[in-house]
């Protein structure tokens, strides 16, 4: 089942209610996506993006998952 924008930053959302979400991409399989969130601070790049990849619920698991691609940056605020 194809995926868009507005799921990605839905399921996002879901984790990071208050973070600032851009998703960009309209192929259906691949996407960037900036997420900045206050809960990023102190932590690493990768455990920042792990939280986000949880955050997205299996769509990106195996042949099978919905999200074939996603460029992600994620940081706190400035």
């Amino acid at each position: 089942m194809p995926i868009d924008a507005r799921d990605i930053e839905a399921l996002i959302r879901e984790s990071f209610p208050n973070a600032k979400i851009s998703v960009q991409g309209d192929d259906g399989a691949h996407f960037a996506a900036e997420v900045i969130d206050e809960s990023f601070r102190g932590l690493n790049r990768v455990q920042q993006q792990r939280a986000v990849y949880a955050a997205l619920k299996g769509r990106m698991d195996g042949p099978n998952g919905a999200l074939h691609a996603l460029a992600l940056t994620t940081k706190a605020p400035d």
